[in-house]
């Protein structure tokens, strides 16, 4: 996937980059794999904002991804690979031997006309999808299972992937991207492979428009606010924080603070932390 750069015409062009979308085959979704998706603008039942700087954007429509990959010994073609603008990475349309359709994320390297399989006896290739047993130590994966039949919850984003590095049991240890390593059932399943759109987090947006364009509203800084409305706000003219550091709007400490709580569930499947 390559980046596309601009003669700079004017300030923004200047730091703007695209992808080429060298990896598109397909310009048109799927009409019977899309879904209404309403905007919400950050706003909860009572119409107050709970997320902030949402709103706005370009109209989407929701491709229904087959995170389950649940099809087995079946084999799918892929008859394109399309642009998805609710995610990072690209979306592959798949046909079966029946006629189903479905999407599932685009790994690197699958191409038109490739075909893939899901089951226990599948080939260790990218796009191909089996259970942590039946996959090889060392194999990078993605779109991994929490729970056995829930569906990928794990590694979904352009460029990705996790390792399995261990099997003990039944369960097998896997290095996250995060470089956290964690337990997982060896019974879910994974994907083979990378996910492909590597270059994504090369882009550069360029211009506040784009944004926009995503449905993300501006962020204020703290310290133009009102004392009502953040911790760090009021004072005449530039003032400092104010306090021991900086903080949320909320009143927490915003840097290394951390709110993840201590007694939580998954905590005995986590071996190595991140940092």
């Amino acid at each position: 996937m390559g980046i596309k750069h601009f003669k700079a015409y004017t300030p923004s062009r200047r730091n703007m980059t695209v992808s080429t979308y060298e990896e598109i085959t397909k310009k048109s979704p799927e009409k019977s794999l899309l879904s209404k998706k309403k905007e919400k603008a950050g706003r909860n039942s009572y119409g107050r904002i709970t997320v902030r700087h949402q709103g706005g954007g370009n109209r989407q429509k929701y491709r229904i991804i087959d995170f389950k990959r649940n099809k087995d010994d079946m084999y799918a073609t892929v008859v394109g690979i399309e642009y998805d603008p609710n995610r990072s990475s690209n979306i592959a349309l798949l046909k079966y031997e029946d006629g189903t359709l479905s999407y599932i994320l685009a790994p690197q390297g699958l191409k038109d006309g490739d075909k893939v399989i899901s089951g226990e006896k599948a080939d260790i290739k990218p796009g191909n999808s089996m259970p942590i047993e039946n996959i090889p130590v060392g194999t990078l994966i993605h779109n991994i299972e929490l729970n056995p039949g829930q569906g990928g919850k794990m590694v979904r984003a352009a460029g990705q992937s996790a390792q399995l590095m261990a099997k003990e049991g039944k369960f097998s240890h896997v290095r996250l991207p995060s470089g956290e390593m964690r337990l997982v059932l060896t019974r879910c399943r994974a994907t083979i492979g990378t996910i492909g759109n590597s270059d994504h987090e090369n882009i550069k947006l360029g211009k506040a428009g784009r944004k926009r364009h995503m449905g993300i509203r501006p962020t204020v800084r703290g310290s133009v606010m009102n004392p009502v409305d953040h911790p760090h706000g009021g004072g005449e003219g530039r003032a400092p924080v104010g306090h021991a550091g900086p903080m949320t709007p909320w009143g927490k400490p915003a840097l290394g603070y951390k709110t993840r709580k201590k007694n939580k569930q998954s905590n005995k499947f986590i071996v190595k932390r991140r940092k």
